[in-house]
């Protein structure tokens, strides 16, 4: 078993926190410039474009059994969701609060993980749930006041990728994290491709984008794939309890970069949410640290925090 080394890890998951925030900024720049369904597909297309060949060249295992590929395949119907929605959330909010809002996710894990998979949990997460919960309800009341019903977007996103971590759960330890994506990518573009193509909705055509438009599309595609390479990798380096407080400065990050991109910043009744969420869900993270505290992650499961939109 390779040994931990917890500051590469921490490294790989700052570039994560870093990098997950710019793909969606770039996206919120495309939004509206571009049919949505363009830009998911060819977020997937790019994907794939990049993961096949590091697959093929490293050596890893890509085949799976019949179950696991079903499973991969509502995992990837799940990530084109989520990613469709966050997208669609970025035309009408701000960087900051759909992040934030988002963040809603560990807590709806968690009682997922109760619910569905009789996990133990104990009365204290649970009213840290409670508690974060109206930390986001303090986030999304000014959205909703400013932009109506797509300021509840990102709470879709939350509950598409609980139910993504939980398919995740299922084949990780029966599969190569990046060969399960390189397959993944391969899977959405033969998804979302005939949609393009036959679906007759204004998100689901296809514009010629200009020189302008390709670069940052693949700039959403490579930055995209990357920063979830950066905390798939992470994760071979440093538990899972040590990586996942730090994917709460995804939020910080993602202020300070629609700030400047944007001059957004989340006004002072979605600040306190936002530090409400943040306090809450790093409590529960703690709580399960102690609770957890010697045993080691599966591979390739990613920590408490919503995977990156790009």
């Amino acid at each position: 078993m390779q040994p931990d080394r917890p500051l590469m890890g921490i490294l790989m998951m700052l570039g994560f926190c870093v990098l997950a925030p710019m793909g969606d900024a770039v996206a919120k720049m495309l939004a509206g410039q571009l049919p949505l369904g363009q830009i998911v597909f060819l977020r997937f297309a790019i994907q794939a474009l990049i993961l096949i060949p590091l697959t093929l060249a490293t050596g890893r295992v890509w085949r799976m059994s019949a179950r696991v590929t079903q499973l991969v395949a509502l995992r990837t119907v799940l990530h084109i969701a989520g990613i469709g929605m966050m997208y669609s959330a970025l035309y009408y909010l701000p960087l900051a609060d759909a992040i934030a809002i988002a963040f809603v996710m560990p807590f709806i894990m968690l009682l997922l993980g109760w619910w569905v998979l009789d996990e133990e949990v104990g009365t204290r997460r649970l009213a840290a749930c409670a508690v974060g919960f109206i930390g986001t309800l303090l986030v999304v009341q000014p959205a909703f006041a400013s932009v109506g019903w797509p300021a509840l977007l990102p709470l879709g996103v939350a509950v598409t990728f609980a139910l993504f971590m939980l398919v995740t759960r299922q084949v990780a330890r029966e599969t190569d994290p990046i060969g399960m994506q390189a397959v993944s990518g391969i899977m959405a573009t033969l998804m979302l491709a005939p949609l393009l193509l036959l679906a007759p909705l204004p998100d689901l055509s296809w514009q010629a984008p200009t020189a302008n438009l390709w670069l940052l599309l693949v700039y959403v595609g490579v930055i995209g794939t990357l920063a979830h390479l950066l905390m798939t990798w992470s994760l071979r380096y440093a538990p899972a309890a040590t990586l996942a407080p730090m994917q709460y400065l995804e939020i910080p990050f993602a202020t300070l970069i629609g700030f400047l991109l944007f001059a957004d910043l989340p006004n002072r009744l979605a600040s306190l949410g936002i530090a409400i969420t943040i306090a809450a869900g790093l409590y529960i993270v703690m709580r399960e640290r102690a609770i957890l505290r010697g045993s080691a992650p599966a591979p390739g499961t990613a920590p408490a925090g919503p995977p990156e939109a790009g």
